[in-house]
């Protein structure tokens, strides 16, 4: 356990902010100095993951964003997770011979939701033109950025598939007719000229800030880039992971109908903190599940990293994750009984189930009596490949996978301003292994599909306009009414497991933010995952190594089956916070992948 850290905390009364890439900090924190507050920031650094984390997010992707505004004293989710199309149903990919939505290719193509989510942040609370906003993002993909090695890694091994089938993907990612080196100066001018025909668009239709945000969004969702997708997708056919080529379901009517939402958050008391999370349409509210379950147990007295604390906290989030497999899904398509589920009674019902040692199955709850069920996960039978690329895109994961690797997939932001205001967002999905570039954009289309069941009735599945369980889950908490920390971390599944942590080790065990994001890392993998082939690991616990051995072999004598991966190397925690009593705001970023970056003035 590292807690003296490698890295300050850092701290300033101007601006907060922090990213899993210093360009985007940098960009958030020009974008504060400018005059722009939270949601301009947060926004513009957005913008610029998409161009410099190709492999993890995009244009074409989604993000969850929750936010606190000081000056209406208020939190507010914006769902940028778009849903699937009008003729998307399970029956269409039963008729292909499938048993799961495959992660790769047009199939598990959804409504692109990140461009939206932007501008309805935007338009609720930001200040600044448009064209401050997008500015950085199109002078790095106009004039280039330091192209960095996992997106080198995952553009080598695609390579091939690039040169002989998703073509555009080529004339993107292959310069020169081959994969750019790792460190190297990258360009992307298609994506470029979209950004800047948006804006042309934007400014064109004059008017005030909101018109101009309005004009925007109608040239992604109606206009020139839904034309250019509905082409694509409607007329051509493309290779993906069932090892056939198939055509997808998302149209240009299908962007026309829909629009970010912003909603109530999810929350859950948890001490003298009020913890805000999306609902159930994301794995999210397995974070206040686990905060619900945890405020029985005497953490502190078991002391952080202990055989009892890892014991307890991972049998804990099996509880939650089993809930999630069983409960969560898109709320306007279904009876999710949140409610139910973050209440005292059941939780007080579901807490007497940790044992001393550890499950072996996973068990769900039964909500105000409702019998739970976990739809079967039935891989597909594949014919098998020599190709890598192949092997890599039959899984649904956006980095190119390697063995004992741990996968920190995903992008996060979060900023605090001197007004008060404070923002959390964790983009994803529209990364570069996963689709082909639709042509004439830049961009790559999102597969969040994939996390969904082709069992019809359950709360996740698979059907015209529904929301995918995203496991996309950005963290803002108040104290006494007022924000006091925002947090969030690549990771897919892992991601409320590794926020948790570092949640604890603030709360609980009084570290500053930056050592919380360097204390030990662990997570279980007990449940399925959400991305195709949704493998599962029934007591597996993935533990780093510099792990006391004394804790190592209690576990294993509780029943775990530990898996010790390197140190620092699971998840990458972005934090901001103030410090009401110093009147400071304060950033940290975990050192973990050595890019993430916070800074502070």
């Amino acid at each position: 356990m590292n807690v003296n850290g490698g890295r300050p905390q850092l701290s300033g009364t101007f601006g907060a902010v922090s990213s899993t890439h210093w360009l985007p900090s940098a960009a958030a924190m020009a974008v504060l100095e400018k005059g722009g507050n939270a949601f301009d920031a947060a926004a513009a650094a957005g913008f610029v993951l998409q161009v410099v984390e190709p492999h993890f997010n995009g244009l074409g992707g989604e993000v969850p964003i929750v936010s606190y505004r000081a000056s209406t004293d208020r939190v507010q989710v914006v769902c940028g997770q778009g849903p699937t199309p009008a003729s998307a149903t399970a029956d269409s990919i039963r008729r292909l011979g499938l048993n799961q939505i495959p992660g790769s290719g047009l199939l598990p193509a959804v409504v692109p939701g990140a461009f939206g989510a932007w501008m309805r942040l935007l338009a609720e609370h930001g200040t600044l033109p448009l064209a401050d906003v997008l500015d950085h993002a199109i002078g790095y993909a106009e004039n280039g950025f330091p192209l960095l090695t996992g997106a080198a890694d995952a553009i080598e091994v695609m390579a091939p598939l690039f040169e002989t089938e998703w073509l555009e993907s080529g004339r993107v990612y292959l310069p020169d007719g081959r994969p750019p080196a790792a460190g190297s100066r990258f360009r992307n001018p298609a994506l470029a000229q979209t950004y800047k025909r948006l804006l042309r668009e934007a400014t064109a239709a004059g008017g005030g800030h909101q018109a101009q945000l309005a004009a925007a969004e109608d040239a992604f969702y109606r206009g020139f880039v839904a034309e250019a997708i509905d082409s694509f997708v409607s007329t051509t056919e493309v290779l993906d992971s069932t090892g056939r080529r198939n055509k997808g379901f998302l149209t240009g009517q299908d962007m026309a109908d829909w629009r970010a939402t912003v909603e109530e958050s999810a929350q859950v008391r948890y001490g003298n903190c009020t913890v805000h999370k999306p609902g159930p349409w994301s794995q999210s509210p397995v974070f206040l599940q686990q905060l619900a379950l945890l405020d029985g147990f005497d953490l502190r007295r078991m002391g952080l990293d202990s055989a009892e604390y890892i014991h307890t906290v991972a049998e804990c989030a099996k509880l939650a994750f089993a809930d999630r497999e069983a409960w969560y899904g898109d709320p306007d398509h279904g009876d999710v009984p949140l409610g139910t589920l973050l209440s005292a009674a059941y939780t007080e019902e579901r807490r007497r189930l940790v044992e001393a040692k550890a499950a072996s199955v996973l068990r769900p709850g039964s909500p105000d009596g409702r019998a739970p069920h976990i739809p079967e996960q039935v891989p597909d039978v594949l014919p098998p490949s020599r190709d890598h690329w192949m092997n890599q895109i039959r899984n649904g994961l956006p980095t190119v996978v390697r063995a004992a690797e741990a996968r920190t997939d995903t992008c996060t932001i979060v900023v605090a301003d001197r007004f008060g205001n404070m923002v959390a967002a964790v983009p994803s999905g529209g990364w570069l292994k996963s689709s082909p570039v639709v042509p004439g954009t830049g961009l790559s289309l999102g597969t969040r599909a994939q996390t969904m069941t082709l069992e019809q009735g359950h709360l996740n599945s698979f059907g015209p306009g529904r929301r995918p369980r995203t496991t996309l889950s950005p963290s803002l908490v108040l104290r006494d009414g007022k924000p006091v920390l925002a947090f969030g971390t690549p990771g897919g599944d892992r991601q409320d497991q590794w926020t948790l942590g570092f949640f604890l080790a603030v709360t609980e065990f009084g570290l500053d933010l930056q050592s919380a994001t360097e204390t030990l890392a662990f997570h279980t993998d007990h449940f399925a995952a959400s991305f195709t082939p949704h493998e599962a690991h029934p007591r597996k616990l993935v533990v780093e190594r510099d792990c006391d051995p004394g804790v190592v072999e209690e576990l294993r004598t509780r029943g775990h089956e530990v898996e010790l991966v390197p140190e620092q190397s699971l998840g990458k925690v972005c934090a901001v916070g103030v410090d009401r009593e110093r009147d400071l705001l304060l950033a940290a970023a975990s050192p973990r992948g050595r890019q993430s970056y916070a800074a502070a003035r």
